[in-house]
């Protein structure tokens, strides 16, 4: 794992364009095709996309738990699940808002048992990115989750970072590992989680916040992200998905992070757009999730193109691809369907993500280089 902590971006390698343009001010303008076409009815023309090497930023790994797999583990540890099989569990993947994805999501984690178990998850996860596009991948565990149903500190981090300390050898891929907090939960039980993290040096190079956005302010976490800045490590959170702009500015503000994850109502406030442009600040969005979750109607609603038009610094990424609907690869295709998504577009984003990435900057050469001479 990468736990560099420096971020001072690189100049981009030469592309034939400045990097500014690379870095992505203005998607061209085309007409969208019809709404959020499901991904089974893209033709093969339109589902194809060039690979090109990506960092995958926003990452829940609980959300990469395939059916397939949870079946597995149940079988494997003996889990009766609230779902007859496969299909039946399938079925309940069509979510109304974030709340009814978390219910099923937290359900599922009750197959999450072991070391194995959490090193299997993730070697599942790397082999499916790596195949994406994935050569660099800041991956996103929540604790507190899975200590409230009896599993420890050490089972859950010690068998994800287990896979995590051999994906460069294992599929190409540079990781590091970020313990995500989760927001309708109280800070203090967070500051207990984090100190037990500290306790035993686990090999975490950041923290995040996530689940449930409104009602619960970033401002409501600002001693976890000081004791963690004190601790040396980076700093991300969920805001403005379903939660207004001013809790963007609340986590840029008050928790000082330096990067937001989702961050798509942003749009609705003009002087933070003009703000968030001038200071380069990362924005990971999730195309596919915002639509499963009904932030956005369709994806021909997503505002991803304005984003990009207005010189925002945003990069895809695939959320939870378990439950909405596909990897990285999977997002740029419907992208490319419904806004003709062009080469140069998926490269420029590609740049986007390796520039944001918590990555060493000698690793963020040799991304960029790949890219380049793709």
């Amino acid at each position: 794992m990468d736990n560099n902590r420096d971020t001072t971006a690189e100049p981009l390698p030469q592309t034939g364009l400045p990097a500014t343009e690379v870095h992505g001010t203005e998607l061209p303008q085309t007409e969208p095709s019809e709404a959020d076409l499901p991904e089974s009815e893209l033709s093969d023309a339109e589902a194809a996309v060039r690979i090109v090497p990506v960092a995958e930023l926003h990452l829940h790994i609980e959300g990469t738990l395939q059916p397939e797999l949870i079946l597995e583990l149940a079988a494997r540890n003996g889990i009766t699940l609230p779902y007859s099989g496969l299909e039946e569990l399938r079925g309940l993947y069509e979510f109304t808002d974030l709340q009814s994805f978390l219910d099923l999501y937290y359900a599922n984690m009750a197959v999450l048992q072991t070391e194995r178990d959490f090193a299997d998850m993730t070697r599942a996860y790397l082999a499916r990115a790596a195949a994406a596009g994935v050569r660099h991948a800041e991956i996103m565990m929540d604790p507190q989750a899975h200590l409230t149903r009896g599993v420890s500190l050490e089972t859950c981090v010690n068998g994800v970072a287990s896979a995590l300390a051999t994906s460069q050898e294992d599929f190409g891929m540079s990781t590091l590992l970020i313990a995500a907090f989760l927001r309708d939960q109280s800070e203090e039980s967070a500051l207990e989680v984090l100190d037990g993290l500290l306790a035993m040096n686990a090999p975490i190079a950041a923290i995040g916040l996530d689940s449930a956005e409104v009602g619960n302010p970033p401002a409501k976490f600002e001693r976890l992200f000081a004791k963690a800045r004190e601790a040396g490590l980076r700093l991300t959170a969920h805001a403005g998905e379903e939660g207004p702009p001013s809790y963007i500015i609340e986590a840029l503000d008050i928790l000082e992070v330096e990067r937001i994850d989702h961050g798509i109502r942003c749009m609705e406030d003009p002087d933070l757009v003009e703000r968030l442009v001038a200071d380069r600040i990362p924005l990971t969005v999730c195309p596919l999730s915002n639509v499963r979750l009904r932030a956005v109607d369709t994806l021909a609603d997503h505002p991803l193109p304005a984003m990009l038009a207005a010189g925002l610094n945003v990069s895809v990424n695939s959320d939870d691809p378990a439950y909405f609907g596909g990897y990285v690869d999977d997002n740029f295709s419907q992208l490319k369907a419904v806004f003709d998504l062009s080469d140069f577009d998926r490269s420029r984003l590609a740049a986007n993500s390796i520039h944001s990435s918590f990555a060493s900057e000698e690793r963020k050469a040799e991304l960029l280089d790949e890219l380049n001479r793709g």
